[in-house]
């Protein structure tokens, strides 16, 4: 049996998709019950924990043989992440108890940097689970390819892609959510011990001008990537209801500057197959 925390996403779901598809028993940790009813169907077990509840995840996780650990998002948290130390306490106390033979936790490319940034909460969690004597494996994926979601409907509408990874034509190592479900899943399950740290791109490395000319191919029009000056990202997030924009600026700051990057070299960090403009596909049908 393997449980899988924040299977009603994409990551989560990819993975139980993979595990299901290979004839592994899944057990749906939800916050609720009606949103586990897809996976009931499925033929899944459902568990109903919130991730900050360490007793709810111990019942969940108790007699898995792995464990998907996936973190909430947190865009805007409260100065010294706070919220994500409450979970990170719980799924440690849960995991401690329950002891699964394998945990898999989803964690970020440069967690293992020391600057502070929007990703710090994914590093805390890495410190924190490391010191548990359990198998675990910290799957550290690239710059998600489904935050283009957020760009469709301007680059449709407007034929631009505003850009907040600068400069427009530096590759950035990005990957598919779906490519990082089927690794987790495969992680889990490998008769092998996995490493410790797996790191997760996608078949290749993409520029915004790269990412411009794939939209500009799925939606039949031109599109440029034209960059949003750094100077108003803070006003630009705060008018999104964002309270504190700093850790987002920081990390993107950290991706811009290169230190948010993988921890290893390019020979040693895997590839996924799905491509830009499969996702592109995808999020503009």
């Amino acid at each position: 049996m393997y449980a899988i925390t924040g299977i009603t996403g994409q990551v989560g779901g990819a993975a139980a998709r993979a595990l299901l598809a290979a004839g592994q028993p899944v057990r749906a940790v939800v916050r609720d019950a009606a949103k586990g009813r897809v996976w009931a169907d499925l033929g899944c077990e459902i568990a109903v924990a919130e991730m900050e509840d360490a007793q709810a995840l111990t019942r969940a996780f108790t007699g898995a043989t792995g464990v998907f650990v996936l973190p909430p998002s947190n865009f805007d948290p409260e100065p010294g992440f706070p919220e994500a130390r409450v979970v990170i306490s719980a799924v440690h106390q849960a995991l401690a108890a329950a002891r699964p033979a394998r945990v898999v936790c989803l964690s970020t490319v440069g967690a293992q940097a020391t600057q502070s940034n929007l990703l710090s909460q994914r590093t805390l969690m890495e410190e924190a689970l490391g010191t548990l004597p359990l198998s675990v494996t910290f799957l550290r994926p690239a710059w998600f390819l489904e935050n283009l979601a957020w760009d469709i409907a301007q680059a449709r509408e407007e034929g631009v892609l505003s850009s907040y990874l600068q400069p427009l034509d530096r590759a950035v190592p990005m990957v598919a959510t779906a490519d990082v479900g089927a690794v987790a899943a495969a992680l889990l399950t490998q008769h092998e011990a996995p490493p410790r740290i797996v790191e997760l791109e996608g078949p290749e490395r993409l520029s915004q001008h790269g990412i411009a000319d794939a939209l500009s191919k799925v939606l039949g029009r031109p599109v440029r990537a034209q960059a949003v000056p750094r100077e108003t990202w803070g006003a630009l997030f705060r008018a999104q209801g964002t309270r504190d924009p700093m850790p987002r600026i920081q990390m993107l700051d950290g991706f811009n500057e290169g230190w948010i990057c993988f921890e290893g070299d390019e020979a040693t960090v895997r590839k996924g197959s799905v491509g830009v403009a499969e996702v592109i596909r995808a999020l503009a049908g």
